[in-house]
C-alpha cells in the first residue's frame, strides 16, 4: 500500500502523481543546463518512496510537504546545483501564486501564469470561477456526451478525468467558445460559420438574420457574394437596378456594429468574391477606401485565372447566374491590383478555390464557397466548425520529442471535439443539421515555434521544415486512426456514404485537422501561436493598475539560466531590445531564437505549405513583411504560395495599418 492522495493549497484532494514530481525536477534541472531524461523520473520516485516511509498509507500530504521532501531527496542524492534551482523556482511560484491571489481573490492552483489568469479571467471564467474549475466544468459538459453512446457512468467519469488532465496540463486547450460556454447556458460551442448568400432579397435578409443569430452567441460568419449579380443590372421583378455585391458587403458590416456580441467582442466576418465577377475591381479596393472595418475580405481565385496571369493572357469577366461574359480584362492587371491592396492595406487575402474544392470531403453536398473569418475552415453552406490546438512545445523533453504522449494527446483530442458535436446547440436549425451529419473537426496546433527552440532548431531552416513534416505525418495519421475508432465505436458520420471516403475508410469525422489562430488560448498556454514565430521574445504588462511584471519567452528563460546570464537586468534588457545582442551565449543558440520580423516571407510559405500537405481544411497564417517591402515581394509571394500548394495566402506589411494589434520594440 502507498500514499495516493495530496492535499492541495486550496483544500482540494486529488491523485498522488510521480510524474508531477518528475516534471518539477525535470525544470530546476533545465535551469541549471543539465540534460539527463532519466534522472527526473529517478528522483522522483526517491521522493515517493520517502513520502511513504514516513507516513501511512491512509495519510494526506500537502503539497508543501511533498515539495519539502522534494529538496531533502535532491540534496542527499548529491545534487545541490538542482536543489538550488528547485527552491528559487518554489519561490518564483510562491510569488505568483500571491499575484494571482490578488487578481482572483481567491487561491489559484492551476498552471496558468499571470497573464494566462488574465485572460481567463476577462473571457473564459464564469462569476466567481477559477480556472480549475472552469476546466472542471468544461471536462464534465464535454464528457458527458459519452452517456448517449451508452458508456457507464465509471467510463464516463474516467474520460472527464482524462479531458481534465489534458486541459488544465496546458496540453490542449479548446476554442474560447468552448472553454466559456460548455456547461452553461452559453451552450453554443462552435466557433465559426459559412452561411450562403442567395441572389434575392430574401436570400440576402435570411443570410443577415441568420448572421445576427449567429454573432449575438459569439460565433464568426463567413460569406461569398459571387451569387450576387452584378452592380447595375437591371431587376427583372421591379423598377431598379442591383445595387452589387459591394453594397451588401457594407449593408452586413454595418450590421455588425449593431449586433450585441458575446463577451463585448468584436464580430468577425470574411467576406469574398470570385475573381471572375463583373464587380471585383471595386471589390478588391473597398478596404483602400475605408468602407468596411467588421470584414476580413478575400478573392476567391480560380485556376484558370491563375493560368491566365501566369501565361499573361486576359480572362473573362461573367454574370453569375447565367453565366453570360460581361467584359474581357488582363488577368496581370485584376492580380497587380490585389498584389497593390494587399501591400497596402494587409487585404485582401486570396483562397485558391479550385484547390480548396479539390480537398472538399463533400462534394455531393455542394461546392465550398469560402471559409470561415480566418480563413482556417472550408465550410459548405450552412456548415460550421469547433476548434481546439494541441501545444506542441508540451511533448518536448530534453531536445526529443515525446511522440506516445503526443499520440495519447491528439487521441483525446479528437474525441474531445467529436464529443463537442453533440454538447453545442445551435441558433439556425439548417447549420445544426448539417454540421450533425459531417461532424467536422478542427484539430490543430499551437506552441510550434516554442518547441522548434526546445529542440533547437531554427524556424527559417530545413531542419525546421523537415521537422514539421515529420511532426504533421504523424499527427494526421494518429488523427485519422482516433476517428476510425471513434467510427467503429460510435458509427461513421452519417454523411459518410455520400463522401469521398465512401468504400474506403470509415470515418467518424469528415475531416480532422485546421491550423486555426490561437492567440488568447496561447497566452493562457504561454505558447507561441499558431504555426507562427513568436512575434517577440519579451514584454511588459501591467496589472493591478500599478504593478508591471516583465517577462521572456520561457524556453529562452531556461536558456539564459541554463548559460549562467540570467537576472532582472538581463529580462529588461531583452523586453526593450527583443534581441540577445551582448550576452555570452553561443551564435548558434542566438540563431535559434528568431522572431517573425527575422524571418524572410519564403521561409513563412515554405513553412505555411509543409503543413498544409497534411491538413485536411486550411491554415490560417500571416506572411510577415517588413515595412520596406516592395508589391513585387508581395507578388512573388502570392505566386510562390500557389505554385507550393498552399490553399490562400495571407500577408501584411509592418506598418500599413494606422492601428497594429502589437508592436515590439524596434
Amino acid at each position: 500500500m502507498a500514499i495516493s492522495k495530496v492535499k492541495k493549497r486550496d483544500g482540494t484532494i486529488v491523485k498522488f502523481k510521480v510524474s508531477a514530481i518528475a516534471n518539477a525536477v525535470e525544470k530546476a534541472m533545465l535551469a541549471v543546463g543539465k540534460d539527463d531524461e532519466n534522472l527526473p523520473n529517478d528522483l522522483a520516485e526517491k521522493v515517493a518512496a520517502e513520502v511513504n516511509r514516513m507516513h501511512d498509507p491512509e495519510y494526506v500530504p500537502n503539497v508543501e510537504e511533498i515539495q519539502d521532501i522534494v529538496e531533502k531527496v535532491l540534496i542527499s542524492s548529491g545534487h545541490a546545483e538542482i536543489a538550488k534551482a528547485y527552491i528559487l523556482y518554489r519561490q518564483k511560484r510562491a510569488e505568483i501564486r500571491k499575484l494571482k491571489q490578488n487578481i482572483l481573490g481567491k487561491i489559484d492552483d492551476s498552471k496558468l501564469g499571470i497573464n494566462g489568469l488574465l485572460i481567463a479571467q476577462s473571457r473564459y471564467l464564469q462569476k466567481e470561477e477559477t480556472p480549475k474549475e472552469m476546466f472542471i466544468r468544461v471536462a464534465r459538459a464535454i464528457a458527458s456526451v459519452e452517456e448517449d453512446y451508452g458508456k457507464s457512468p465509471e467510463d464516463i467519469k474516467k474520460i472527464e478525468e482524462q479531458f481534465y488532465d489534458l486541459m488544465s496540463s496546458l496540453e490542449f486547450l479548446p476554442s474560447g467558445r468552448i472553454l466559456r460556454g460548455a456547461g452553461t447556458k452559453e451552450s453554443m460551442l462552435y466557433s465559426s460559420f459559412v452561411i450562403p448568400v442567395a441572389d434575392s432579397m430574401k436570400g440576402v435578409f435570411r443570410a443577415l438574420y441568420d448572421k445576427a443569430l449567429i454573432q449575438r452567441l459569439g460565433g464568426g460568419t463567413g460569406f461569398s457574394f459571387s451569387r450576387l449579380r452584378p452592380k447595375g443590372r437591371m431587376l427583372s421583378s421591379s423598377v431598379g437596378y442591383a445595387a452589387g455585391p459591394v453594397a451588401f458587403i457594407k449593408l452586413f458590416d454595418h450590421a455588425s456594429d449593431l449586433t450585441v456580441h458575446a463577451g463585448n467582442r468584436k464580430p468577425a466576418n470574411m467576406g469574398s468574391l470570385c475573381v471572375e465577377h463583373p464587380d471585383i475591381v471595386e471589390f478588391i479596393t473597398m478596404k483602400d477606401r475605408r468602407e468596411i472595418r467588421n470584414f476580413n475580405i478575400s478573392v476567391e481565385i480560380t485556376d484558370r485565372f491563375m493560368d491566365a496571369v501566369k501565361e499573361g493572357k486576359k480572362y473573362e469577366l461573367k454574370d453569375p447566374n447565367s453565366g453570360r461574359v460581361i467584359d474581357v480584362m488582363d488577368a496581370n492587371n485584376i492580380f497587380h491590383l490585389i498584389v497593390t491592396m494587399a501591400w497596402k492595406t494587409g487585404d485582401p487575402g486570396v483562397l485558391f478555390i479550385d484547390r480548396i474544392n479539390e480537398a472538399n470531403p463533400l462534394p455531393e453536398m455542394g461546392r465550398i464557397e469560402t471559409t470561415d473569418p480566418c480563413g482556417d475552415q472550408l465550410l459548405l453552406p450552412y456548415d460550421g466548425g469547433n476548434l481546439g490546438a494541441l501545444n506542441l512545445a508540451k511533448f518536448v523533453r530534453n531536445r526529443k520529442i515525446k511522440w506516445k504522449q503526443m499520440e495519447e494527446a491528439i487521441r483525446l483530442g479528437v474525441r474531445f471535439l467529436d464529443n463537442v458535436v453533440d454538447a453545442s446547440r445551435f441558433p439556425v436549425k439548417k447549420i445544426e443539421t448539417m454540421v450533425k451529419e459531417n461532424r467536422r473537426i478542427g484539430l490543430g496546433v499551437m506552441g510550434f515555434a516554442d518547441m522548434l527552440y526546445k529542440l533547437r532548431i531554427p524556424y527559417d531552416s530545413e531542419k525546421a521544415l523537415e521537422t514539421a513534416e515529420k511532426i504533421m505525418r504523424y499527427f494526421s495519421s494518429v488523427a485519422k486512426d482516433a476517428s476510425e475508432d471513434l467510427a467503429r465505436e460510435k458509427g461513421a458520420f452519417p454523411l459518410w456514404n455520400q463522401s469521398i471516403f465512401n468504400g474506403k475508410t470509415m470515418l467518424r469525422n469528415c475531416s480532422l485537422l485546421a491550423i486555426a489562430p490561437t492567440g488568447s488560448r496561447s497566452i493562457l498556454a504561454e505558447a507561441s501561436p499558431g504555426i507562427e514565430p513568436n512575434f517577440g521574445l519579451g514584454y511588459t504588462r501591467k496589472i493591478l493598475g500599478t504593478t508591471e511584471i516583465q517577462q521572456v519567452n520561457k524556453v529562452l528563460e531556461n536558456v539564459l539560466k541554463e548559460y549562467d546570464v540570467y537576472s532582472e537586468e538581463v529580462i529588461r534588457k531583452i523586453v526593450r531590445t527583443g534581441a540577445l545582442d551582448g550576452f555570452e551565449i553561443p551564435e548558434e543558440v542566438k540563431r535559434v531564437f528568431v522572431t517573425a520580423h527575422k524571418i524572410s516571407p519564403e521561409w513563412h510559405i515554405k513553412m505555411q505549405a509543409v503543413f498544409q500537405k497534411y491538413i485536411d481544411n486550411a491554415i490560417s497564417k500571416t506572411i510577415n513583411f517588413p515595412k520596406s517591402a516592395t508589391i513585387e515581394e508581395i507578388r512573388k509571394a502570392f505566386m510562390m504560395a500557389y505554385d507550393m500548394g498552399c490553399r490562400g495566402i495571407t500577408v501584411y506589411r509592418d506598418g500599413s495599418l494606422n492601428e497594429e494589434v502589437i508592436t515590439v520594440g524596434r
